[in-house]
């Protein structure tokens, strides 16, 4: 049996006065300006994940209030820390990577871009031997003048399909 959870994200988004569909709902100029997003994000992960921090940086404006959910779990993070240190951490978690990034949905509006994806990354990852590691994607982009800021991230590891026995185990902290 294959358990699917199902979130109204469209009643969330509603809310926020945001247009769902394909990256067009919104009008041509919305459209352009996803299509843009789409491919800086893109761009941005592929320079992550080969460990090119400072492309990475330069690609992505984080908000001051940026909230990170990464893929381990855990309490999420607030704001982006981009000190020497940091970047050297992630220059070193990272090594060799590439991504395809595949756009599962676009939910444009005036102030806010929702971006949902699949990114499809090969490399290595910490202390994990070269592999796949694809992740489900959620972010939030805030216009901010001209350009749009990352607001929220949410990644997690389960781009495939896993077992209710398996989702109860990390549920409640154990291995699966």
């Amino acid at each position: 049996m294959k358990l699917r959870v199902l979130f109204p994200f469209g009643i969330i988004l509603g809310a926020f006065g945001v247009a769902s569909g394909g990256g067009g709902a919104a009008g041509n100029g919305a459209a352009q300006d996803v299509g843009g997003l789409e491919r800086r994000r893109e761009e941005a992960n592929q320079a992550l994940v080969r460990g090119d921090i400072a492309k990475y940086i330069e690609l992505t404006r984080h908000a001051k209030d940026y909230v990170l959910m990464d893929p381990f779990g855990g309490t999420p993070t607030r704001g982006f820390d981009d000190t020497p240190e940091r970047r050297a951490g992630l220059a070193k978690f990272f090594k060799n990577g590439t991504l395809k990034q595949e756009v599962v949905a676009t939910y444009p509006s005036n102030d806010l871009v929702v971006l949902v994806t699949i990114e499809r990354a090969h490399g290595e990852f910490g202390s994990v031997p070269e592999q796949d590691w694809s992740l489900r994607v959620t972010q939030v982009f805030r216009r901010n003048g001209s350009d749009r800021e990352l607001v929220h991230r949410h990644a997690d590891p389960l781009a495939t399909h896993v077992s209710v026995e398996q989702v109860a185990a990390l549920a409640k902290g154990s291995q699966p």
